[in-house]
């Protein structure tokens, strides 16, 4: 079957300031805050001596973050989302893209760190409140893969030509956490430089899984599976 009309040249955009293109947010940072994940970002993450006031309102920042990729954001231009339509009116402390910008590239390796603390107690809240891991007292896998993600921008910092020719890569390891019921949640990610050897960093990272696991309410058999590639 083919179209027997010319397709038009359309565009859309959404720009009524009475309506809300992401309305199931709410309910998202909602139980983020009833998590603590503003407090805990607060508490951890600190950008000392950050110029352009990158260390300001991390908090808030890092909510921002979260709530960009709920609604799909996977840049940060793309995070201008959250100030569309009547988001405002739905949520306070709303900071513009450069400026989520201008906080994420004062990040150092320490402060990366920070944040996977905040991620780990996090997540120990979020299955306290959320059936994430039904069955975690009896049984739990931990996954631990390292992967390749292609990158094009020759800035990117991490990003090297390493086991694939021609492309360079970042170079993560990555834990994931499920039951024989549940789907995987990730447990931590740590980045290594992309010449790096897949078990590079592994045998603390998989301690550091386990000790998340177990923060994550997996008190029963924990098997752990380690995968490179």
């Amino acid at each position: 079957m083919q179209s027997s009309h010319a397709a038009a040249a359309v565009s859309a955009s959404f720009d009524d300031m009475n309506l809300v293109a992401y309305a199931g947010l709410v309910p998202v940072m909602r139980l983020a805050e009833r998590c603590g994940l503003s407090r805990l970002a607060a508490a951890k993450v600190k950008l000392s001596r950050a110029k352009n006031s990158a260390d300001a309102a991390a908090d808030a920042k890092i909510t921002g973050f979260v709530a960009g990729m709920v609604a799909g954001a996977d840049s940060i231009d793309d995070l201008d989302v959250l100030r569309h339509g009547a988001m405002p009116t739905l949520f306070g402390g709303i900071r513009a893209p450069s400026t989520l910008g201008t906080f994420l590239r004062a990040f150092t390796h320490g402060h990366a760190l920070q944040l996977h603390a905040v991620h780990r107690k996090f997540l120990a809240e979020l299955t306290a409140h959320a059936p994430l891991l039904p069955g975690s007292g009896s049984k739990a896998f931990i996954d631990v893969d390292s992967t390749h993600k292609r990158v094009y921008g020759r800035t990117k910092q991490g990003a090297e030509y390493g086991r694939f020719k021609g492309i360079r890569t970042l170079h993560p390891l990555i834990a994931t956490l499920c039951t024989p019921t549940s789907r995987p949640v990730i447990a931590g990610v740590r980045m290594r430089r992309g010449k790096a050897a897949d078990s590079r960093g592994a045998p603390k990272f998989v301690s550091e899984a386990l000790a998340t696991a177990v923060e994550a309410g997996c008190t029963g058999i924990r098997r752990v599976f380690h995968t490179t590639r």
